[in-house]
Formats: C-alpha cells, sequence, structure tokens
C-alpha cells in the first residue's frame, strides 16, 4: 500500500504551490485531478513514474547541480527575512505545508529523503499551514503529535490517511477533532489526551508563531520551501525547486565561510 500510495502521488509532481490560502480553503487549480485511490490507477501511476525519471530529486552525493538559480525566477528575496527557528550555527530549511493538500502529499515522497540526505549544518523544518479551518485543525494536530514524540511516525501515514485510504476527509469535508484524535490513538496516543492537548495553550502559542512565520515569508500557497528565512523557492516542478534549494543551502554555507 505504502508503494501504490508513493506511486500514486508522483502523477502531481508537475503541480507547484497547489494549494492556497483562500477564506480558509484549499483551492486546488491543478492540470490534473488530484491522485486518489478512485481517481488514479495503475497506468496513471506508471506513466507518472516514467515522466518524472529523467528529473529525480537531488541527492547528498549530487548537491548541487545545474544552473545558479535567478532571483525573482528561481526564488524570491524575503525582506527582512528570519529562519522559524534559528540554530547557532545551522542553516535552516524549512517546509511549509498542508496534509489537507493534494500537492504537499505529492511532494511528500521527495522532500522525505531529501530531507534525511541533508548535511549535518542543516536543520530541516515543519511549518503547518494555517490557512483557516480544517487547515488549523490539522496544524494543531502536527504540533500536538510532535509534542507526544509522535510526529515522525505519522507525518506519511496522515497524508495516506486523507489521501490514499480516505479514512479521514481532509480537503473533502471538515474532520472533528475527535476523529483526528482517533487517527493518532493508533499510534499510541490517548484520544482525550490528544484532542486536550490541540487546544492547549503551548499548541496555540506554536500554530500563531506558524503562521506569523508564513505570512511574513510570503507565503500563499503550499508547499512552499524557505532557505533560512531569507529565500522563498519557486522553481518549475518539485524536483526543481529542491535543486534550488540545494544551491541557496550552498550559498548560505560560503556566506557563513563554512
Amino acid at each position: 500500500m505504502k508503494t501504490r500510495f508513493a506511486m500514486t502521488l508522483m502523477a502531481l509532481l508537475p503541480i507547484l504551490a497547489a494549494c492556497k490560502a483562500q477564506d480558509g480553503t484549499a483551492n486546488t487549480a491543478t492540470p490534473t485531478e488530484p491522485a486518489t485511490p478512485a481517481a488514479a490507477g495503475e497506468t496513471a501511476a506508471a506513466a507518472a513514474a516514467t515522466e518524472n525519471a529523467a528529473a529525480p530529486s537531488p541527492s547528498a552525493s549530487a548537491r548541487p547541480t545545474g544552473p545558479e538559480p535567478v532571483a525573482g525566477t528561481d526564488y524570491v528575496v524575503i525582506e527582512n527575512g528570519q529562519p522559524f527557528q534559528p540554530a547557532t550555527g545551522k542553516i535552516e530549511v524549512a517546509e511549509v505545508f498542508g496534509y489537507v493538500c493534494p500537492a504537499c502529499a505529492a511532494f511528500q515522497p521527495l522532500i522525505g529523503p531529501w530531507k534525511a540526505g541533508l548535511p549535518s549544518d542543516v536543520s530541516f523544518v515543519y511549518v503547518p499551514a494555517m490557512f483557516g479551518n480544517t487547515w488549523d485543525d490539522y496544524g494543531r494536530a502536527f504540533y500536538a503529535a510532535q509534542s507526544m514524540g509522535l510526529q515522525d511516525k505519522t507525518h506519511e501515514a496522515l497524508y495516506a490517511a486523507i489521501h490514499a485510504q480516505q479514512t479521514l476527509k481532509g480537503e473533502r469535508g471538515r474532520d472533528s477533532v475527535e476523529d483526528i484524535a482517533k487517527f493518532y490513538s493508533t499510534f499510541g496516543a490517548d484520544p482525550k489526551q490528544f484532542a486536550a492537548t490541540m487546544s492547549s495553550f503551548a499548541v496555540n502559542a506554536k500554530t500563531n508563531a506558524a503562521k506569523q512565520f508564513a505570512q511574513r515569508s510570503g507565503v500563499t500557497g503550499t508547499p512552499s520551501v524557505i532557505v533560512n528565512g531569507k529565500y522563498l523557492v519557486k522553481g518549475k516542478s518539485f524536483p526543481d525547486m529542491l535543486r534550488i534549494a540545494d544551491h541557496l543551502v550552498a550559498r548560505e554555507r560560503a556566506a557563513k565561510g563554512n
């Protein structure tokens, strides 16, 4: 199931920032239908995998590649930008994402392995997009899971529950807090405690910080990649976004004299 889910999501690789902030809802303006078990079969998945084989995501042994990125075309300079979670000696890469966003679900099979191969001087952080309504519910769930040590175990599984298995509604409706807590209970969380944590002061503070970061970084859609708080990556495809991010990380490393 996990392999089939990843292949299905590959069909959305050419889609960039398909989920946008618009009155607290996901506006999925894409050239193809969102990939779900009912809408994307084995043929479409296989064709997508073949189409994207020529543009793999960058790996740790092949960074950076391609031409130097150009401001305004490949990335936007964020005025007075700051990292989301500054760490001494670290270059931050942040992904602003939404669990309900089909494009973010499609991006995860690329950015997950890319994140795992980052050098030790790079700090990667996920930042949930707080676009309102169900986006905010899942943003709070992200931080509740993080506080309970469940985020790493559940990140990809939650995408699968929404977009492949459809045991959660995501953008197709609005899951209740109880529904979301029930999902996390399958990974060991007490559902009542999880629901309470979602509305806690600590989680509210983190979601407010996430919203402010996205706003000051000029994020209007997901997935968005931000390097060291300074650069909002654009790119022509998902692999191109990661290629550009590699260059910008290298630029920041050179600026620090590392």
